[in-house]
């Protein structure tokens, strides 16, 4: 069976003040419909914080086939064992992140709304490229110039290395951008605070994607 052409890349809330309460959410999340991979996205956290979370979650997310990326610390990411890592164009360099994580290890870099950040990041050798934000968002500062979908369609037609979609993203709007060509989706906010619970979200945006994707299948 071919992997599907798009899946869901979920990002925690920025504060998780009751872990256990948050695992058992995680689990009904994951549990509720398609989900490859969860960052654990703490901003300016204490590392004991950091690594309370990465201890307490990576086996839920980990037991379910979700990679566990964590954003900012390459240091942190491998010393505690994390199938990845996530950074800015403020964080760690992309080489100091690789070195860190190694090889056999994930390692995401945010290129906001820029193509060229993007190929240099790729032609480097990270796993994948995150744009965005697409839509506006409450849950990080974004770049003053926003993407177009067409910039996934663009990326998909000349590069192989995947790419992520952030910001803003709801199960309203992830067909557009499964459409378009994102070969994963990041949801924050979208999730977490959808009406009708997290399980209820997963569920949502994983249909949506469907549909993006079926019509981006055939208008291919």
């Amino acid at each position: 069976m071919s992997p599907p052409l798009c899946r869901l890349y979920l990002i925690t809330p920025p504060r998780l003040d009751d872990l256990a309460a948050f695992g058992r959410t995680l689990a009904h999340a994951l549990d509720a419909g398609d989900v490859a991979a969860l960052q654990i996205r703490l901003k300016g956290a204490p590392d004991d914080v950091v690594a309370a979370a990465v201890d307490a979650l990576s086996p839920i997310a980990q037991a379910r086939g979700v990679a566990v990326i964590l954003n900012d610390r390459p240091d942190l990411a491998a010393k505690l064992g994390c199938d990845g890592v996530h950074v800015g164009q403020s964080d760690a360099s992309y080489a100091e992140a690789r070195k860190a994580m190694g090889r056999d290890r994930m390692v995401g870099v945010t290129c906001h709304a820029s193509r060229h950040l993007a190929m240099e990041a790729a032609d480097a050798g990270a796993d994948y490229v995150a744009f965005g934000a697409f839509f506006p968002t409450t849950t990080k500062d974004v770049a003053e110039e926003r993407p177009e979908p067409e910039l996934l369609s663009d990326w998909q037609a000349i590069m192989q290395t995947p790419c992520v979609a952030i910001g803003g993203i709801t199960a309203e709007t992830a067909a557009s951008l499964a459409a378009a060509g994102a070969d994963f989706l990041a949801v924050c906010g979208g999730v977490w605070t959808h009406p009708e619970g997290p399980a209820a979200a997963v569920e949502a945006i994983n249909a949506a994607i469907a549909a993006g994707v079926a019509g981006r299948t055939t208008e291919g």
